[in-house]
């Protein structure tokens, strides 16, 4: 099931790539301001920093087409305003869906407007010409022009490998197949599940420290509830439900029987 938003850790990984790579914002010191609409609808702003103690910036990834874009950026802007009032800010949808979206209203006195970035209308060439981590990311959103999906995703992570170690390489490759759902990069998804498959998972530091979190706190109610931990666990590093019976040494059914209970 593909997901209508990128997660606020995502979106918190790229924000400073984002600010360098596509608006050419040289970023020396960030910080994330927690918002949200006191309204009814209780909308809360994707991503909202002070940068350099000297303006907001205000960040929205959308994925898909909302007819409604334009005037949550114009609320946005005066929930932000209000809490900032010494700071100007400085609006940007980062789009990734298809149909144009409004960006400017003039009405009456009211005259407001907010910067659009058309992902598709941005060239993935120039951010596989980086050779760094961060903006081989961004490719996978960008316009692939004359290659394909398979071809283009496969430079990304050939070049992730030899850039970074296997913590690293794991980390950019969850970050991708997150910004892919996006996309509906199938092909791409099915390439980054199977990498992920390849790395060795239970070598890394924060997955022993999450496992044996999970089966320790399980122990007490019996070898169920300790697999469910764990099982839990797994599922923060890999979708992949093959893997984890395999890992495991559990039947996939049982897995399946868990996640039914979850729903």
């Amino acid at each position: 099931m593909y997901k209508d938003t990128i997660s606020k850790d995502i979106l918190k990984n790229i924000i400073v790539d984002i600010a360098k790579y596509i608006l050419k914002i040289e970023i020396k010191q960030i910080n994330f301001i927690e918002t949200e609409s006191q309204r009814v609808e209780s909308k809360r702003a994707d991503i909202v920093a002070l940068v350099d103690n000297s303006f907001i910036l205000h960040l929205e990834i959308q994925s898909s087409y909302d007819s409604n874009m334009l005037y949550r950026m114009m609320r946005y802007y005066v929930d932000i305003k209000q809490n900032n009032k010494s700071y100007p800010i400085y609006q940007y949808v980062i789009y990734l869906g298809k149909q144009n979206l409004k960006t400017k209203i003039k009405d009456n006195l009211v005259d407001y407007s907010y910067n659009l970035i058309d992902m598709k209308s941005l060239d993935c060439e120039y951010f596989l010409n980086q050779n760094k981590p961060d903006a081989l990311v961004l490719a996978i959103l960008c316009d692939f022009k004359d290659k394909t999906e398979s071809e283009v995703v496969s430079l990304i992570l050939n070049k992730l490998k030899h850039l970074t170690d296997e913590s690293g390489f794991r980390r950019y490759v969850i970050m991708l197949e997150e910004l892919a759902t996006t996309q509906e990069l199938k092909e791409g998804i099915k390439e980054f599940e199977m990498r992920l498959s390849d790395v060795k998972f239970e070598d890394l530091v924060s997955y022993k420290i999450v496992l044996n979190r999970g089966i320790e706190q399980g122990i007490e109610q019996g070898k169920k509830e300790a697999l469910k931990k764990s099982i839990f666990t797994l599922l923060e590093f890999t979708k992949d439900i093959d893997l984890i019976a395999t890992k495991l040494d559990i039947d996939k059914e049982f897995i399946l029987e868990i996640l039914k209970e979850k729903q």
